[in-house]
């Protein structure tokens, strides 16, 4: 569940969301913490995805917010009752042929026909620890349309879960878009976003942001916003993505901070480099 890091002579337990998720900040939780202001209250996030940011801070309460509603489903699914949604997943988890392409693809199809949001709830951890590299993607008709992943061996992610539900009872799940969990920011707060990223060749204009584009206008508004939210209203702003000249352009004005870090970007294991990323920190003066 929890990994040990060391810090300044410290250990300290590092959490891993019960979800597997491509792009998961997991890996630079360190990196983001050390830029999080300590004496603000509330951490806001208008694209929690897996919520690795959220599991390994430390604030008073939460806003965590993503556009995707089967996502902020499950979530406060969880948050209200952990024990009662382990008991359901783990008869689809632990079933028989729950390893196999045939049930796999009919678990999807009745998620994809189910409006029940308790079964979906469940289907969706299903898909995600079975489906192919932690994956979330639907098509033009709102589908679910991840394929089966075929790997070896599958993780039940029980104690994940109940940590997750303990931490979120400090939180407030909400389905929204980023301008939209802006505006539920105040002075107490500190916002830190980890959009979908910007290409790193420029060729190509748009990432898929739950379903829909994201293009670059996107992530120039959304930079554009921080920069007004930081001036305006005197919120930091943290905004993470790749390193090109297109994220430096649009993120001039802001402290930039580089990494490296290890991105799976291909389904072959020797294509999984490491690329340069950027935090940008939009600091209050």
């Amino acid at each position: 569940m929890a990994k040990p890091a060391k810090k300044s002579g410290k250990v300290i337990k590092k959490y891993r969301s019960f979800l597997k998720w491509a792009g998961g900040k997991y890996r630079l939780t360190d990196d983001i913490n050390r830029l999080l202001p300590k004496r603000k209250q509330c951490l806001v996030e208008p694209f929690v995805g897996a919520g690795s940011v959220f599991l390994n801070s430390q604030f008073e309460r939460y806003i965590l917010a993503d556009i995707n509603p089967d996502l902020i489903n499950l979530f406060n699914t969880i948050k209200a009752d952990v024990e009662s949604y382990i008991d359901k997943l783990k008869p689809i988890f632990f079933h028989p042929d729950a390893n196999t392409a045939s049930y796999y693809y009919a678990r999807r199809t009745e998620f994809n026909q189910s409006t029940d949001p308790i079964e979906r709830s469940v289907l969706f951890v299903y898909l995600n620890r079975f489906g192919f590299n932690g994956l979330c993607r639907y098509n033009a008709n709102n589908e679910f349309n991840v394929p089966f992943g075929a790997y070896k061996n599958h993780y039940f992610p029980e104690q994940e879960m109940r940590y997750f539900a303990k931490k979120a009872q400090s939180a407030v799940f909400i389905c929204g878009d980023f301008q939209q969990t802006f505006a539920l920011a105040d002075e107490n707060s500190v916002i830190y976003c980890d959009p979908p990223y910007a290409p790193l060749l420029q060729s190509s204009n748009f990432t898929q942001y739950s379903g829909n584009d994201f293009g670059l206008v996107h992530q120039q508004t959304l930079a554009e916003l921080a920069k007004q939210t930081q001036m305006e209203r005197n919120i930091p702003v943290l905004i993470s993505n790749h390193d090109t000249k297109f994220t430096r352009q649009i993120y001039k004005g802001a402290r930039l901070r580089k990494i490296r870090v290890q991105r799976s970007i291909s389904h072959q294991g020797e294509k999984r480099i490491k690329v340069g990323e950027l935090i940008a920190f939009f600091k209050v003066k």
